[in-house]
C-alpha cells in the first residue's frame, strides 16, 4: 500500500514539472493573455465546472476572492435552470473539463458568447504536442490553457487525480500572478481574511491601540503623586508625557518601583519631567501588530507608546491588546 501512495504522489508530482515546463515554454504566452484578460476584467471571475473539475473551480474561486480578484462558482448544471444569470457583462469565464467535451459545460457556451464574456478554458487537450485536435471547448476560448497529463495517478487509469492536481496548481498559478500584476499586498490580504489566524497577524498597530482619552498621559510639571493617579485611572501600567501632541517620555510601573526603592517617599517631591524615560520605544499606527510584540519581547516591556512620523502621539498599545490575535 506504501509503494501505491509514492507512486501517485510521485505521477502527480510530475504531472506538476511538466505543466510549469509549458507555463514557462510554449504555453507562456497563452498564460500571459489569460492573466491580462482577468487583469481587464470589469466584474467577476465566474469559474464553472462539472464533477470533479466543479469541485476544483469552488476552490479556484475562493482563492481569487481571496487574493482580491472578486469571483464567483457557477455550477453549470443548475446554469441551464436560471443561474445563468449570476453570469454579467464585463465577466470573464474560466471553464474546466477534462475532456473539453462536458456537455453542461458546453450548453453554456451562446449565453456566455452572448454576453460577450471572455471564456478561459483548461482542458487535457494536450495543445501543443504535433498534430493535436482541440476539443470544442478549447476551440471555443479566447485562451485555452493546456492542463494535460502522461497518465492519470489512479492504477486503474480512471479517477481524475493527476488531472484535477494539474488543474488546481494551474488555477492557483493563474492567481497569483494576476494578484501580483494587480499589486496585492499583505495589507490587502489582512482587510480581506480579518477573521483569520493569517489576517490577525498582520493586523495594524492603529486598529489595536488605545486612542483618545483612554491615553494615560500628563505633562512633565505634573507632581509624581498624580502620574500615579494617572496610571492607576487608566489601567494600563505606564503614562506618556507630552508637551501638547508630542511625546517628550514614558513612565512605567516599573520604572516607579525602581525609584521608590532608591529615593523612597522624596519620589513624590519629584515631577513627571524628572522621573520618565526621555527616548521610550515607540511604534508607527501602520506597523504590523507582528512588529509590535517582537519590539515588547526584544525589550522585555508590555507596553509600547504609539507615535506618527511628526513625534506625536496617537495612542497606546499593551501587551494584552495583542492577545487577541492569536498571536500568543
Amino acid at each position: 500500500m506504501s509503494k501505491t501512495g509514492e507512486n501517485v504522489v510521485r505521477i502527480e508530482a510530475e504531472a506538476l514539472r511538466e505543466l510549469a515546463d509549458r507555463i514557462a515554454g510554449p504555453m507562456a504566452a497563452d498564460f500571459q493573455r489569460a492573466v491580462d484578460l482577468l487583469a481587464c476584467c470589469g466584474g467577476r471571475v465566474v469559474v464553472s465546472g462539472m464533477g470533479k473539475s466543479g469541485l476544483i473551480g469552488r476552490k479556484m474561486a475562493a482563492t481569487f476572492s481571496s487574493t482580491g480578484a472578486p469571483a464567483l462558482f457557477l455550477h453549470p448544471a443548475e446554469a441551464m435552470h436560471g443561474d445563468l444569470g449570476m453570469i454579467a457583462r464585463g465577466d470573464v469565464v474560466i471553464a474546466l473539463s477534462a475532456s473539453g467535451e462536458t456537455e453542461e459545460i458546453l450548453n453554456l457556451l451562446p449565453t456566455i458568447k452572448r454576453l460577450g464574456a471572455p471564456v478561459i478554458t483548461m482542458t487535457c487537450d494536450n495543445l501543443y504536442a504535433n498534430g493535436a485536435k482541440r476539443s470544442t471547448l478549447a476551440q471555443a476560448a479566447d485562451v485555452a490553457l493546456d492542463c494535460s497529463i502522461a497518465q492519470e495517478a489512479c492504477t486503474l487509469g480512471l479517477a481524475p487525480t493527476a488531472s484535477t492536481t494539474t488543474m488546481l496548481a494551474l488555477g492557483d498559478a493563474l492567481a497569483m500572478a494576476l494578484a501580483e500584476k494587480r499589486g496585492f499586498k499583505e495589507e490587502d490580504f489582512a482587510n480581506l481574511h480579518p477573521g483569520g489566524k493569517l489576517g490577525k497577524r498582520l493586523t495594524k498597530v492603529s486598529a489595536l491601540m488605545h486612542a483618545g482619552d483612554a491615553i494615560p498621559r500628563v505633562t512633565a510639571e505634573t507632581k509624581m503623586s498624580d502620574v500615579i493617579y494617572e496610571m492607576s485611572r487608566k489601567k494600563l501600567g505606564v503614562t506618556t508625557v507630552v508637551k501638547g501632541e508630542k511625546l517628550l517620555g514614558i513612565i512605567s510601573d516599573g520604572d516607579l518601583r525602581r525609584l521608590l526603592e532608591h529615593r523612597g517617599k522624596d519620589v513624590m517631591d519629584l515631577t513627571a519631567g524628572e522621573c520618565m524615560t526621555s527616548s521610550p520605544k515607540t511604534i508607527h499606527p501602520e506597523a504590523y501588530a507582528t512588529a509590535a510584540l517582537d519590539l515588547m519581547e526584544q525589550r522585555k516591556i508590555t507596553s509600547l507608546a504609539v507615535v506618527d512620523s511628526n513625534g506625536e502621539l496617537k495612542g497606546i498599545v499593551h501587551l494584552h491588546d495583542l492577545w487577541g490575535t492569536e498571536m500568543l
